[in-house]
């Protein structure tokens, strides 16, 4: 079992995600600071609320887009902390 593993997700409104990993750890992710700090012309046409409502787990990870344009890292979003990658 991987406790990073995520198996279920469902839009919390807003930008926000319930998401619950493979050990039954749940958290209610926040997109939008992301999205209004790290702008990016790859995955700004996400920050359309309709567009971002558009996710789904495949492999254990919440992606969006077709050749997932946006994916963050498991980890991350288990510890809820989206700009881990950045520091």
């Amino acid at each position: 079992m991987s406790r990073f593993k995520v198996i279920e997700a469902q839009y919390f409104g807003d930008y926000k995600l319930k998401i619950v990993f493979e050990d039954n750890h749940c958290v209610v992710v926040d997109f939008e600071p992301f999205f209004l700090k790290k702008p990016h012309s790859c995955y700004n046409e996400y920050y359309d609320l309709k567009r971002f409502q558009e996710f789904r787990i495949e492999n254990g990870n919440v992606v969006w887009g077709d050749s997932w344009d946006l994916i963050f890292n498991p980890k991350n979003l288990y510890y809820n902390d989206l700009f881990a990658i950045f520091e």
